[in-house]
């Protein structure tokens, strides 16, 4: 900006602007993001003061992937349509894969219920009480095999959100892909398996960090050998914002873990170059629309350059940050619920603005139930309206050049970077996780805004605003299926009876004994304890054995 520009801008707004606050003042007295950024009431070049356009944005598809991992973004190939399914019985949620599919989604993505997530299996005196409440009840690869069946898994990519059991469910799919015929390399999708934040964000986790932590790049290793199509890995920010994070530590404890990964790879011998370019993202797309989209710009580039200048990895895949967003559950609301599908549709075209590879639209009825068919379908549709009518899919990166993205893009940047460089200082992520400080972190950022909201300085609509006293709206709830707990604990019973049972304790003892050792990996044992039909509790409880389970650090 020239200095005659510059002072034309500050003239405007000592008399322009001046005057139209003396007339109307401003509705709030601080503007900012839902993270706490402060927005200016004008941005102009001055506010990209030292922005480089052929170094920080370039052009799509090049580094740093500031305006895209691909050079057609959307005018080829659009990003997946990947809604969520995942209740009572595999036959249950297979039937849920199929209507998704009708409706024109073009990915699947699975949540597994509580004992699956904690490594237990169904039959547990404890957690049999939620088999297949939260999602679906996974105890043996015969369940997986229900899960997938008519499902063609050479043209499906599947994405499942798992993650202390994420090895055994990996080997699992691979079993069930070779035991119908697909071979290992058409296989395509991702496990979350992204440990570190369950310590932090979500709470399930059974091991102790540091074996956790080696027993993903395990599955890493396993899967460029073997499933060189699929993503092992995919770091979650999601769950991080969903606790409470802002954007700014969305973005800096995701790749400080995403990191943590890969140098611990490194610290093996493994070549990072064969593991980074199958390692994906999951971001968690909020309420503030250009934050949202400036956040996903500034984590791609962000990560080309830890990738490129940090691990000093030589292939440019190795770069790329591919990403699957989802729509902000936590910003849904059990009041007023249609007002959901208004949320859900402006986080969804932020996501799109951003660059996003995949994406999941909640349903308006999140807040109260398991989606509905029906509400499943609206969310649905609202990402083929945003493809098909909007016109936002036919320009790549359209806000490129926006002097208020790309400040924003860059603000965010190097505030995450600061996090990443500051958790570096501790020793790292799992440092940061034992010591409680993420932890913490999400707390103090959550706190702050609750705060907002009861004090009404943020306003959240049909909430603490624009309240119907007295007026309830009504829509479908979905319902638990009765009987599943019973019929699952059935089938377990039926699986142990009928395989060979000294198989499965040659195969756990396989890797009891190679447990200790956590630079041995343990993938192909476990894929051989999956094939004799061991259950998912069984080969935790091994393990349990051996690493014993993780008490947390208390966080007020």
């Amino acid at each position: 900006m020239t200095e005659t520009t510059d002072a034309r801008v500050e003239a405007w707004k000592r008399e322009n602007l001046a005057r139209d606050y003396e007339r109307v003042p401003p509705r709030r007295e601080r503007f900012e993001t839902l993270s706490g950024i402060e927005v200016d009431d004008i941005y102009t070049p001055a506010s990209v003061s030292g922005f480089d356009p052929d170094r920080d944005l370039g052009l799509p598809g090049q580094y740093p992937f500031t305006r895209g991992v691909h050079a057609s973004m959307y005018r080829g190939r659009p990003w997946t349509i990947r809604q969520v399914a995942g209740f009572g019985q595999a036959e249950d949620t297979n039937n849920r894969y199929k209507y998704l599919l009708k409706t024109g989604q073009t990915g699947l993505s699975t949540d597994f219920d509580l004992p699956t997530l904690l490594g237990y299996d169904s039959d547990h005196e404890v957690f049999r009480r939620e088999v297949g409440k939260i999602g679906v009840a996974v105890d043996t690869v015969v369940d997986m095999h229900a899960l997938f069946d008519g499902i063609p898994l050479d043209q499906i990519s599947t994405s499942m959100t798992i993650n202390p059991t994420a090895a055994i469910l990996l080997a699992m799919y691979r079993v069930v892909g070779d035991e119908r015929g697909y071979p290992g390399h058409v296989l395509t999708g991702t496990t979350q398996n992204d440990i570190l934040k369950e310590y932090t964000a979500q709470n399930e986790f059974i091991f102790p960090p540091l074996p956790a932590v080696e027993l993903v790049v395990d599955t890493m290793e396993y899967g460029a050998d073997v499933m060189p199509r699929f993503n092992p890995l995919n770091a979650c920010g999601y769950h991080i914002r969903e606790a409470g994070a802002t954007a700014v530590e969305e973005v800096g404890l995701t790749l400080s873990a995403a990191l943590c990964y890969l140098e611990h790879a490194v610290a093996r011998g493994i070549d990072v170059d064969r593991l980074a370019p199958r390692v994906s993202f999951f971001w968690d797309v909020h309420n503030n629309f250009f934050e949202e989209a400036a956040k996903l710009r500034a984590a791609r580039r962000l990560w080309a350059r830890l990738m490129r200048e940090r691990l000093n990895c030589k292939d440019p895949k190795s770069w790329l940050m591919r990403a699957h967003c989802q729509t902000a559950g936590v910003s849904l609301t059990a009041q007023q619920p249609y007002n959901n599908v208004a949320r859900t549709a402006l986080q969804a075209m932020a996501a799109v603005l951003g660059g996003t590879q995949s994406l999941h639209t909640n349903s308006l009825d999140e807040a109260l139930s398991i989606p509905s068919e029906s509400a499943i379908k609206i969310a649905v549709r609202t990402q083929q309206i945003i493809l098909h009518e909007t016109g936002v899919a036919d320009v790549v990166d359209p806000l490129a050049g926006s002097y208020f993205v790309e400040a924003l893009t860059t603000q965010i940047e190097e505030e995450a970077l600061a996090l990443i460089e500051r958790i570096d200082a501790m020793g790292g992520m799992i440092q940061a996780v034992e010591s409680g400080y993420a932890g913490q972190l999400i707390a103090d950022s959550a706190w702050e805004q609750q705060v907002r909201l009861e004090s009404n300085e943020q306003i959240q609509v049909g909430v603490n605003d624009f309240v119907d006293e007295g007026e309830q709206q009504q829509i479908e709830i979905d319902r638990p299926i009765p009987g599943v707990m019973e019929r699952q604990m059935q089938r377990l019973a039926d699986v142990k009876r009928s395989r060979e049972q000294k198989r499965v304790t040659e195969t756990l003892r396989a890797i009891e004994s190679a447990a200790p050792n956590l630079h041995t990996n343990l993938m192909p044992l476990i894929e051989d304890a999956v094939r004799a039909r061991a259950s998912v509790g069984e080969i935790s409880d091994v393990l349990r054995g051996t690493w014993g389970q993780y008490q947390p650090s208390t966080v007020f």
